[in-house]
């Protein structure tokens, strides 16, 4: 018991997960007994849950979704990759710092010119997506090539690697954990955008319109239910994100510390 509240303490998993557990059967307690006033109930949420799952299509609406976002999020990284790594060419470096700010645009904005450019609302949704994670994708991978040491470069150098060779071993190969984590990180944008994107455009459904349509007609109960939804749906991409930099990268453990 103490280890928990010990400074930088490793706490051994079972007792990690004991804690947690209990914390979060103690936020049960809280909310099922002293719910508060202007909150709806831990029953009046489970109700509405299980309405909109058998009556409302949520499941069908989640998945909807999670393909769009599945899909921006594809495209994005591709297109924030190849960006990032053209900052090796200072030619490429404005282009770069020019999408690192305009993480600062507001959509609502841009939507229209998108519609302008593209045939139906899901490519329109889809570019909305694309370009909001796109923007923060090249920021933070940018910012991981920025952490290359001339350490790093110069040893890959001494090996008698050209300068191809040096940032192909170097920075793409040898970044790609935390090019993983960045995604993991912002992924978490896609979400808190598809409520905008899926109401402007309504014909595909999806999570976001349910959303919308819950909280239009003061049914917080279904807006609870659905944000509890959303929450879970993102918990369980991080740790499949997590997981996969642990399968594929063990060695990005080592630098943890202990």
């Amino acid at each position: 018991m103490k280890e928990l509240f010990s400074p930088n303490a490793q706490p051994r998993r079972t007792t990690f997960l004991l804690m947690a557990a209990g914390q979060g059967a103690l936020l049960l307690l809280l909310w099922l007994f002293y719910p508060l006033r202007m909150f709806p109930s831990l029953g009046e949420v489970l109700r509405s849950l299980q309405d909109m799952i058998t009556t409302q299509g949520l499941i069908q609406e989640l998945w909807a979704s999670m393909t769009t976002a599945l899909q921006a999020l594809t495209v994005a990284t591709i297109l924030a990759l190849l960006i990032s790594y053209l900052t090796a060419l200072p030619f490429f470096r404005p282009l770069a710092y020019a999408a690192s700010k305009m993480r600062y645009l507001t959509l609502t904005g841009l939507t229209f010119f998108m519609a302008l450019m593209v045939n139906s609302g899901h490519e329109v949704k889809l570019s909305v997506l694309i370009f909001a994670t796109t923007v923060y994708l090249v920021t933070g991978m940018t910012s991981v090539i920025l952490t290359t040491t001339q350490q790093e470069m110069d040893h890959a150098r001494t090996l008698g690697l050209g300068e191809w060779r040096s940032f192909l071993e170097v920075v793409v190969l040898g970044k790609l954990d935390d090019m993983l984590e960045v995604v993991r990180q912002n992924f978490a944008i896609i979400w808190t955008m598809i409520t905008l994107v899926e109401t402007l455009y309504q014909s595909e459904g999806g999570i976001g319109l349910l959303l919308y349509k819950q909280n239009r007609y003061l049914h917080l109960d279904g807006v609870v239910a659905i944000q509890l939804v959303i929450l879970a749906a993102g918990a369980a991409q991080d740790y499949l994100f997590t997981l996969l930099r642990r399968v594929f990268f063990p060695y990005s453990a080592l630098t943890t510390a202990r």
